[in-house]
């Protein structure tokens, strides 16, 4: 685990944010939150969608924003 992760109040309760996978593809972002987090629903969204404003203690949203590869038409 990396020295940057983020436990939640210092009570140890379970984790509720992941900055150690900024920069990680979205597969490998997946990997580490489930682990950490097996049952939690992983949506991926592009950055500056609207959300919903309710909380689900088992949603984590993963935001980006990057091209990979150049788009082509066909």
């Amino acid at each position: 685990m990396s020295s940057t992760a983020t436990a939640a109040p210092e009570c140890g309760g379970p984790k509720t944010s992941w900055p150690e996978v900024v920069g990680l593809s979205v597969e490998e972002a997946k990997k580490v939150i489930l682990k950490d987090k097996p049952d939690a629903d992983v949506v991926v969204l592009p950055t500056g969608s609207p959300v919903t404003m309710d909380y689900r203690p088992n949603r984590v949203r993963i935001f980006v924003d990057t091209v990979a590869q150049t788009p082509h038409v066909g």
